[in-house]
């Protein structure tokens, strides 16, 4: 038999070996049979913070602070489980009682304090199998199930089930699960013991968060990290990860920016921080980063989509683990100049050990336009246009059939005919339809996840417009037998198509003659009415396609070298193409205009391509020292990205069934050509300290280099420091029945950015698309500028966080103030220059300061019901302090100091003018005219003033029941915007008809009727740039709705769970436009949805 000590480190093995044969025999001749509860009762050991060992390592520490050592067979507890220590002082005597039990081993006491341990020969034995659930019976896979005072051991599976064998009735088995309270039972006669586990309120040091280049748990975090967990995600049936995230995060500011499939979402964390208008923040999925600027050309999309395609959208929600939004400077300086604008951390799903298991989910969705606005009907609309007509002079054309083009409607159309276009084109039924199966499992060393995804939605438009989205996501998770080597692949494969109409149908169905014609004529072919019109449907002829492809992988790969110092590497590429295509035949125009293929048609695509790579070797070494531990971590960075674009438009084709041949086109032109290359490189450290496990102290730093400034400008520096105190350790809090967890913390720090684009500082051409003598020509568009700098962001936060009853109440307070400086601003150049605008740093300071509360509840808990309560806010506030020379810029007329970068100038609107009807201006400079340059002074700002959620969930046995409300208090661009005037060639909302100037002394808010065929007749425009074209948009959205029942008592494993899910269900607003989320009605808002699944798993 091999004997051996628990660590024989730098030792010779021959030494080794002599030296263990040595204590055997003089062991062996000095035995006596002393219990360890008699000789170990004096001697303790301090355990410095909470830990997981194994049951070697747990010897380790007694031999580094006692004066014992053991000696048993060497891999004796090679298969042990881990055995879990919480900080503070603890007897030698119930270490080993935790690790070794008596009944299983003979531990002997010999001379020199050598402790033998062997095992003994059991005669009983018995085998104990069961399942462990949680109070709603669904199983839990991976809890820990232990033989107290042994080291046998064992895991649940998928099904929650497990096999151990015990060797005494007497003996109490444990189990335990992350986020779960502890349960020990003793064995007795019982050969099936079954266990509910109850969730654990307390369990702040259990949460672990993701912060990037390393992990923290929710007690210790010196920086700001919000998170959403795949549960919560789950519970919505959306199709981008960003859909999922609103409302759910303070800080975070979430609009969706169109209703139709494949489309974008804004997103801004604490704000917008710089002028050029760069909010994203860096998104990084799996510890790489992810570009979410589209690659959409505004040529082609911007009618459909606001030219948003966003690369996101190939990222499966489903195959999501979590999302953690990193906002202070703590939390975000290591990532440098990457990290102005917050940073995004999506972690996907991996395998857990356990039998292979099955799981399927499919789901339905059927989406309808959640509101519909009150416009006129026939009588109304026609009697208002009518009225304009005549209060312009104009009724005496009426019955002359050469002006009858100017107004169809009221004399050649139909004029009891009523259509409800807001019905007919945005009001009907989309379909989504979602299926998903994964498999997963393997052994505790290695665990694997395959999973594949096929969505397809179609729109609310007619005809047969739809997306489609295919997704494959594996993972393999592997650690050696010494645990010293770890390995995680991950790879995602997405394929998206999206075929919609070349434009939003939304503007149409707001706008047209409630008495317009029909659609189709009796032959069901587009109805021009005799050229009268243009149809609507004549968009659905124009085609918008785009698809994209897009392919992620990365490895992680780590190696313990010595006890506490690893090194390790992650590596990760990413490939994303976009082509896209916008078609316009000339059987989509008004046959009036007598097009044809040859003179008209045209086709223009759009092949984008980028790709990156990225490898970030690190190291990091752990260690105590008495009462103080400290993590460090040193890493580089390697990043390049190349960007490929070619924009191209085709006209003049043999006819429109050779539309989509480029080559068959008779003129061809460049219109947009991009190819860029960036370079990016890094060095980054992170010091963590904690003293007494309440004083925390947390240092970040990184050096970046980048290939967007010129030489000597290229590298900038950044850093953070964090502190946190966790005052609710120190007594006499430490014993409060009230107060269960107190911290405060604090940050300050600078991150930076470098979001201009390539090439800035370089002279650049660019290809016009025309040609001399067959040679292409080049046009130059950019300037030499070496010049201009790092843009450098200064964030400093405090924040208080509570727990009270057990962390059944949890409150977490955060105050911010960001100071983004030395601004990098395009400045718009004379077109006598010959160049657009030139990069350069300005004296300019934007600051973003805000409060921000979040809070959670168990309000409720038995055994058969639960409630528990999630609330967030935020008030923020921002504020352009200083801009050198604004007057006299270019941005005169689009900033204010002291004002924050989101207001617009607008007239003042006096109302309207009760003896005249006309809408009255302030005329702010007092020169007699109403003009841009002196009278657009009303300032108003769009950004919200403070917004958040509230949710709410309830368990009732099998079932769960949830609901979040979103709320945002914002001004925001009304109907006015597009439509001021009552008696304009198009519809609009009722309140146009009840409340306009019919006569003097009216005191009405719509001014009197007009055609608007006559110059000067109306200061709509005007009224339309003014205070009253923005009002209260704030409202309160029924954001999700979820109803989950879990099927009780299957046998075999069989787990199967119903839901019914409903997204934007009911909004409550005072805003009279189509929809308070994003206020523009030439694009379709978002959908109500009712989702109704099933998941299987086996």
């Amino acid at each position: 038999m091999e004997i051996g000590t628990t660590k024989p480190h730098g030792r010779p093995q021959t030494l080794f070996l002599y030296l263990m044969r040595t204590f055997i025999f003089l062991l062996c001749t000095t035995m006596f049979g002393l219990t360890t509860k008699t000789t170990f009762s004096q001697e303790r050991v301090t355990v410095a913070t909470d830990r997981t060992l194994t049951v070697d390592e747990v010897f380790d520490l007694i031999k580094t602070q006692t004066k014992y050592r053991f000696i048993y067979p060497e891999d004796l507890f090679a298969n042990a489980p881990k055995i879990d220590l919480k900080k503070g002082r603890v007897s030698v005597e119930q270490l080993l009682q935790q690790a070794v039990q008596r009944e299983a081993f003979n531990i002997i006491l010999g001379r020199n304090d050598r402790i033998i341990i062997r095992p003994k020969q059991q005669a009983f034995q018995r085998q104990i199998t069961g399942t462990v659930t949680d109070t709603n019976g669904v199983p839990l896979q991976g809890v820990t199930v232990i033989l107290m005072g042994t080291t046998r051991g064992t895991l649940t599976d998928f099904e929650g089930n497990y096999t151990i064998q015990v060797v005494d009735p007497e003996q109490v088995l444990a189990f335990s699960y992350l986020g779960f309270t502890p349960q020990e039972i003793t064995v007795g006669t019982q050969s099936t013991i079954n266990v509910q586990l109850e969730e654990s309120v307390s369990a702040l040091d259990e949460v672990v968060l993701n912060a990037g280049y390393y992990t923290v748990s929710e007690k210790e975090r010196t920086g700001n990290i919000a998170t959403i967990k795949a549960k919560t995600m789950e519970k919505q049936p959306v199709a981008n990860p960003l859909a999922a995230m609103q409302g759910h995060m303070s800080g975070v500011n979430i609009v969706q920016s169109t209703g139709l499939p494949g489309g974008g979402y804004s997103i801004e964390v604490r704000g917008r921080n710089f002028i050029n208008g760069a909010t994203d923040p860096l998104f990084i999925v799996d510890g790489v980063p992810y570009g979410s600027q589209s690659l959409g050309s505004e040529d082609i999309s911007r009618d459909i989509v606001n030219s948003d395609i966003s690369p996101l959208n190939a990222i499966n929600p489903n195959d999501i683990e979590s999302i953690e939004v990193l906002k202070d400077a703590d939390a975000t300086a290591i990532y440098g100049s990457r990290g102005a604008n917050g940073v995004v951390l999506i972690t996907t799903k991996k395998g857990r050990a356990g039998k292979t298991r099955f799981d399927a989910h499919l789901s339905t969705s059927l989406g309808q336009v959640s509101q519909f606005m009150n416009l006129m009907d026939t009588q109304q609309y026609l009697e208002v246009r009518r009225e304009g007509v005549s209060n312009d002079g104009l009724d005496g054309f009426l019955g002359v059939p050469a002006y009858d083009f100017y107004w169809p409607d009221i004399t050649l159309w139909d004029q009891n005919r009523y259509t409800d276009w807001q019905r007919e084109l945005i009001g009907g039924t989309a379909y989504r339809n979602n299926a998903q199966l994964s498999v997963s499992g393997g052994s505790e060393r290695t665990q694997f996840l395959v999973s594949g995804a096929f969505l397809k939605e179609t729109t609310v438009f007619p005809g047969d417009a739809n997306y489609k989205r295919a997704n494959v996501h594996s993972n393999i998770n592997h650690r050696s037998d010494n645990e010293r080597f770890r390995l995680n692949l991950s790879t995602s494969y997405s394929q998206e198509d999206n075929l919609l109409p070349r434009s939003d149908l939304s503007f149409q169905a707001y706008t047209l003659a409630p008495n317009a014609p029909a659609l189709f004529d009796e032959d069901g072919n587009l109805n021009w009415e005799n050229n009268t019109w243009d149809n609507p449907l004549a968009a659905l002829e124009e085609k918008f396609g785009v698809k994209t492809r897009t392919v992620m992988a990365n490895a992680l790969i780590s190696y313990e070298l010595v006890k506490d110092l690893e090194v390790r590497a992650s590596m990760g590429y990413t490939d994303y193409s976009l082509d896209s295509y916008r078609t316009l035949p000339s059987s989509a125009r008004n046959p009036r205009f007598n097009f044809t293929p040859q003179s008209y048609s045209s086709l223009t695509t759009n092949g984008s391509k980028r790709n990156s790579w990225i490898i970030e070797p690190q190291l990091q070494w752990k260690t105590d020292w008495k009462k103080l531990s400290m993590d460090v971590l040193l890493g580089t960075t390697f990043q390049q990205e190349t960007t490929e674009q070619l924009v191209m438009r085709g006209t003049g084709f043999p006819n429109n069934s050779l539309i989509f041949n480029l080559t068959a086109a008779d003129r061809v032109e460049v219109r947009n050509s991009v190819d860029s290359d960036y370079k990016y490189n890094a060095v980054f450290g992170r010091v963590n300290l904690k003293l007494l496990d309440r004083y925390i102290l947390n240092l970040t730093g990184r050096r970046d280099g980048s290939s967007r400034f010129g030489p000597g400008k290229q590298f900038g520096n950044f850093g953070a420091v964090g502190l946190a105190w966790i005052f609710s350790e120190e007594a006499p809090l430490s014993d409060s029945s009230v107060l269960s967890f107190g911290k405060l913390r604090g940050s300050f720090g600078t991150t930076g950015s470098d979001n201009i684009g390539d090439y800035q500082f370089l002279d650049t051409y660019t290809v016009t698309g025309s040609d001399y003598d067959g040679v292409a020509i080049l046009s130059p568009s950019g300037i030499f500028n070496p010049l201009f700098g790092w843009e450098v962001n200064k964030k400093l936060e405090a924040g208080l966080e509570l727990g009270f009853f057990r962390d059944r109440v949890f409150v977490n307070a955060s105050w911010y103030r960001n100071r983004s400086s030395n601004q990098l601003v395009g400045v718009p150049l004379a077109a006598t220059t010959g160049f657009s605008e030139l990069t350069g740093n300005f004296d300019a300071t934007v600051e973003n300061s805000g409060i921000e509360l979040d809070f959670r509840s168990a309000n409720l808990s038995t055994e058969t019901f639960k409630w528990s309560t999630t609330f967030n806010i935020s008030v923020p506030k921002s504020e352009l302090v200083r801009y050198d020379g604004l007057e006299t810029s270019t941005f005169a007329n689009r900033y204010v100091i002291g004002e924050p970068l989101s207001i617009v100038k607008l007239y003042r609107s006096l109302g309207v003018d009760p003896d005249t009807g006309q809408y009255v201006i302030e005329d702010y400079n007092g020169d007699g005219n109403i003009s841009s340059s002196g009278d657009l002074e009303w300032i108003e700002d769009l950004a919200p003033k403070f917004y958040g959620g509230l949710g709410n969930t309830l368990n009732w046995g099998n079932m769960t029941f949830d609901v979040f409300l979103q709320f945002k208090k914002q001004k925001g661009y009304n109907t006015l915007r597009d439509n001021a005037v009552p008696g304009f060639r198009r519809n609009a909302g009722v309140e146009l008809y009840h409340d306009r100037w019919r006569e003097p002394g009216d005191m009405n808010n719509y001014q009197v009727a007009s055609s608007g065929l006559i110059a000067g007749s109306n200061n709509g425009d005007l009224q339309r740039r003014s205070s009253a074209a923005v009002s209260d948009a704030s409202f309160i959205r029924v954001r999700n709705i979820s109803l989950n029942y879990r099927v009780p008592h299957l046998e075999n494993g069989l787990d199967v769970n119903v839901y019914l899910q409903g997204q934007n269900l009911l909004t409550f607003t005072k805003y009279k436009g189509p929809d308070p989320e994003q206020t523009l009605n030439n694009r379709l808002p978002p959908l109500r949805q009712l989702t109704l699944g099933l998941k299987v798993g086996f």
